[in-house]
């Protein structure tokens, strides 16, 4: 019986083999049909895809690590039939990079069709022991034990298969989901043995025969036993089959650990579900059930499930480094710790961390020193984002090198290799990594620092050291006390005093940021060793340092208060011309009851936003609106005073302002935050905002109301608060952020009280380092997000893109590209950076944010002490509604020498002996109190 389905699976492999390349299937023409006109579009077509292919192969000499490059090659060759060159491309390919089961698949099935000899079925065998080392693929092991089914008529053939079962069994056995099929694909494979060892019907069967049908017998039950040991979807059917099969009574022991296998498989099935349900690429998921796995403690299903989530996340880092640290920590076998850092660097080979790992992991397992230093070349050759990254590389292999080192020995091949070594990587550093990122990633020098210390402490040779640390501080270091000091404690540890004295004299001489402490430490050495010329000379040279220093410490001052000066000057010039622009005004319009409209007037024309877009100041940069320090509100500070004007019929926009002054206003109602959204940056000239922003926001949930601000006016300040009767309407309104409402996007955020939330921000964007996404600048602002989204899916799947844009809606040329995984984005990189589009050529990076500066922090100290503070605003600046809050009486100068400062007059110097003393800085309602006390 096995015999004859060995054939039948033979004929089918030869029928495959044998199918002609005009098959409809294959997409061939089975008959010369079409036109002149077809076969011209095929010869295009085909010239087309060579043409493609020449280009591919070129790209891929010059960068080998592009994975999508690989793939489009694969798939063209594929499609024109050209089966050398393919398999050429699947085997470099393969060196690169582990393949996805999917592309194993094809090019076995490739294979398969093509071999018929037993040579090249060998090659078969060994291609698919290459794939099963990928990643634990049920699907690959399946093909892989099907396939030698085929080989069973060869002599050890049976046996062969079995191995396989095994081996397949081992590795993906324990698979909740798929690894029923591999249990029932070798029980079948034995019934099949079992079914060609019957006797004849009517013949007697020998004792050979009977023994060798009870082996058989028995082989099956105890794959049966093994299987219901195990917990298995669908293991009901398999033990309906069991009863079904087995002649016997199932035994106790196979009954209690079938029950047993049900049990656990129960607390499978949540994680299980969670899987089937996730969408791609189910970190989360995976991660709950490694945990899982990790508390039961069972390193083959602690394997397996980390086996299960790299198949399906190749392309993380992270998950690799879990599982490698697993492996070494825990199972410390070789081949699997080895293969599996194997692996790990040729999917994510951008990863400095995974490298080193590896290398420390074939040290660990006293792997050959030629195959570690290959690897450690394959390394530099990865392509690494950060110039740090080949500094961290090479620090480890040199840690390598130097544990090889015998240093008892004066000179060895392995001393003069490390030294080699060292200043192969003091060049590389300098050469190509520097002409790379324009930067050696090196700054202090450290890889030269442990060779200094390597050649002083382990090697006796203080003059190489010496030689080392001049080169060291030759680089832009001397100004540095801690480099000094790191080489004295070198010379103080392995030198003499002598060459101790001679570097920090050259300390003193040299360091900027400390030279005190620098100082104190020659004093402290001259006072233990040195003699009282030595003493003489230190107390000098030590003086004189600190009297430069003290000289250049005091420029810098009388030059910061001269710039402070100037700024005083200036403000009081503004101030002035303020004074005499609001006496003009006032000249213009005596009446008492337009003095709060002067006043508004005044403030307008102070910050010259006659006609733009009123708003609140925001803290951040424009990304997510953010209510200020104070809640405003609709009826001003003290209400609303003066005659109103006479409606003019020529005039219905005066008409409509008029007409909002009689609406009462509500203030707002703190304590309904939680259903409250505040929304800003809507255009000022909109009409009934009431009801354009309720039909908007009635999406979200039912609107209870919709408070919008005006002004004094009567004319719409561009904000309004929308509140909803519930919370959870107003958590779905924050979707409708940026959305474009009349041609400008509209700003909704949180209602948050800053005073109670001082710390509250909703920027949404990370403000670090993504290795995943994109920075691109100098974008055309005629570019748009589909043309952006064109040129960068040519390099990986794009999941978002943002333009940035300003307040008003418009383009800045910037923009944010997020790819799926790190390896997309590198390549991006490396093609898209200095592309030209629409004759505007392009910068990309990395997206690493640079760290904001928090200007009220940086500012302080830095003012003088009679400096007037000048107001720190946020990214969008100052709105003409931001009145200060400084009552006028309080900004009188009551001295002619005195400066006020935050609400605080200071004494003159002149009238006081004390020095004048830092204000206390005051709050809104302290100036309150002190106004009413007026």
């Amino acid at each position: 019986m096995a015999a004859a389905g060995a054939e039948a699976a033979a004929v089918a492999a030869e029928e495959e083999k044998r199918l002609p390349e005009g098959d409809p299937e294959s997409g061939g023409d089975s008959e010369d049909e079409g036109d002149s006109d077809s076969s011209g579009d095929g010869e295009d077509e085909e010239k087309e895809n060579e043409a493609e292919i020449q280009r591919l192969e070129e790209q891929l000499s010059i960068n080998a690590f592009d994975y999508n490059c690989h793939l489009d090659l694969i798939k063209l060759l594929r499609q024109e039939g050209e089966l050398i060159k393919l398999r050429r491309a699947r085997q470099k390919m393969s060196e690169l990079f582990p393949l996805t089961e999917e592309i194993w698949l094809d090019w076995l099935k490739d294979e398969i069709k093509m071999a018929s000899e037993s040579s090249e079925r060998e090659k078969v065998y060994e291609l698919f022991e290459r794939a099963v080392k990928d990643y634990i693929c049920p699907e690959i092991w399946l093909e892989y034990a099907q396939y030698s089914i085929g080989g069973i008529g060869q002599e050890g053939g049976i046996e062969k298969v079995r191995s396989i079962f095994e081996r397949a069994l081992t590795a993906v056995g324990l698979h909740v989901t798929k690894g029923t099929a591999l249990w029932e694909a070798y029980r079948e494979f034995e019934n099949a043995i079992l079914e060609t060892a019957q006797p004849a019907p009517g013949s007697i069967p020998s004792p050979e025969q009977q023994q060798m049908l009870c082996s058989q017998l028995e082989k099956i039950h105890t794959l049966f036993r093994r299987q219901l040991g195990i917990p298995l979807l669908d293991m009901e059917a398999s033990y309906a089959e069991y009863q079904e099969w087995s002649e016997e009574p199932i035994s106790e022991a196979t009954i209690k650990n079938y029950k047993k296998a049900l049990q656990q498989l129960e607390k499978y099935k949540p994680y299980e579900e969670a899987l089937l349900g996730a969408e791609t690429p189910k970190l989360a998921e995976y991660q709950a059930y490694i945990d899982f796995e990790m508390k039961a403690g069972d390193p083959a299903r602690i394997q397996l499930i980390y086996e299960r989530a790299l198949a399906e996340n190749c392309l993380v880092p992270d998950l690799w480094a879990r599982y490698n640290q697993y492996l070494d920590q825990q199972l410390k076998v070789k081949e699997l710790v080895l293969s599996a850092h194997d692996r790990a660097v040729r999917n994510c080979p951008w990863t400095v961390g995974l490298w080193i790992r590896y290398l420390l992991a074939m040290e660990r397992h006293r792997v050959d020193h030629s195959i570690i230093s290959e690897m450690f070349e394959k390394a530099l050759n990865a392509g690494f984002i950060q110039a740090t990254d080949y500094v961290e590389i090479w620090q480890a292999y040199l840690d390598y090198l130097r544990r090889r080192v015998d240093f008892t020995q004066d000179s060895s091949k392995e001393l003069e290799e490390l030294r080699s070594a060292f200043a192969r990587a003091v060049e590389y550093l300098k050469q190509e990594v520097e002409e790379r990122f324009s930067e050696s990633g090196d700054p202090s020098c450290t890889i030269m620092q442990n060779w200094a210390r390597v050649e002083a402490r382990l090697c006796n040779n203080m003059q190489k050291a010496r030689e080392l640390w001049d080169n060291i501080m030759t680089k832009g270091n001397a100004k540095y006390a801690n480099m000094w000091l790191e080489y004295y404690n070198l010379e103080r540890a392995h030198g003499d005093t002598q060459h101790c004295r001679k570097a920090l004299h050259r300390a003193v001489q040299c360091t900027s940021d400390y030279p005190e402490h620098v100082c104190e430490v020659l004093l402290t050495l001259e006072r233990i060793e040195g003699t009282l010329e030595d003493w003489d000379a230190a107390v000098q040279k030590t003086e004189n340092r600190l009297a430069r220093v003290n000289e250049q410490r005091a420029k810098a001052a009388e030059k910061e208060a001269a710039l402070a000066k100037q700024e005083e000057e200036k403000a009081e010039q503004r101030k002035q011309a303020r004074a005499e622009k609001k006496a003009s005004k006032k000249a213009k319009k005596p009446k008492l009851g337009d003095k709060r409209k002067a006043d508004d007037d005044d403030d307008e024309g102070e910050w010259g936003q006659e006609e733009e877009q009123p708003s609140k100041r925001h803290k951040g940069d424009g990304d997510g609106p953010v209510m200020d320090e104070y809640m405003e509100v609709e009826t001003g500070l003290f209400g609303r005073s003066g005659a109103e004007k006479p409606d003019h019929p020529a005039n219905q926009k005066e008409k409509a302002s008029t007409s909002r002054k009689d609406v009462p206003k509500v203030l707002h109602d703190s304590s309904k935050d939680n259903v409250t959204v505040f929304v800003s940056n809507l255009s000022y000239s909109m009409a009934n905002p009431e009801v354009k922003l309720k039909e908007l926001f009635e999406s979200c949930g039912e609107v209870t109301e919709i408070r919008p601000v005006f002004s004094n006016k009567g004319t719409f300040r561009g904000y309004c608060y929308v509140e909803f009767k519930e919370e959870k309407s107003a958590l779905q309104a924050l979707g409708l952020d940026r959305q474009v409402v009349e041609g400008r996007p509209m700003f909704v955020s949180p209602c948050i009280d800053k005073n109670k939330n001082p710390d509250f921000k909703v920027f949404r964007y990370s403000t670090t380092l993504e290795k995943h996404k994109l920075f691109i600048s100098g974008l055309p602002f005629s570019c748009t997000k589909e043309e952006l989204e064109e040129v960068c899916k040519a390099h990986g799947n794009v999941k978002d893109i943002r333009l940035v844009t300003n307040r008003a809606g418009k383009p800045k040329g910037l923009a944010y590209v997020e790819y799926e995984n790190e390896a997309q984005a590198s390549q991006a990189v490396l093609k898209m950076d200095g592309l030209t589009v629409k004759e505007h050529v392009i910068k990309v990076a990395i997206s690493n944010p640079p760290l904001r500066r928090l200007p009220d922090k940086a500012e302080a100290g830095k003012a003088p002490q009679f400096a007037v503070p000048r107001p720190v605003y946020g990214a969008r600046g100052k709105g003409r509604t931001q009145l200060s809050m400084m009552p006028r009486a309080l900004q009188r100068q009551s001295h002619p020498l005195a400066k006020a400062e935050n609400g605080m007059v200071q004494n003159s110097p002149a009238t006081s002996s004390k020095p004048p003393e830092e204000p206390k800085k005051m709050s809104n309602a302290d100036f309150a109190k002190m106004l009413l006390k007026k």
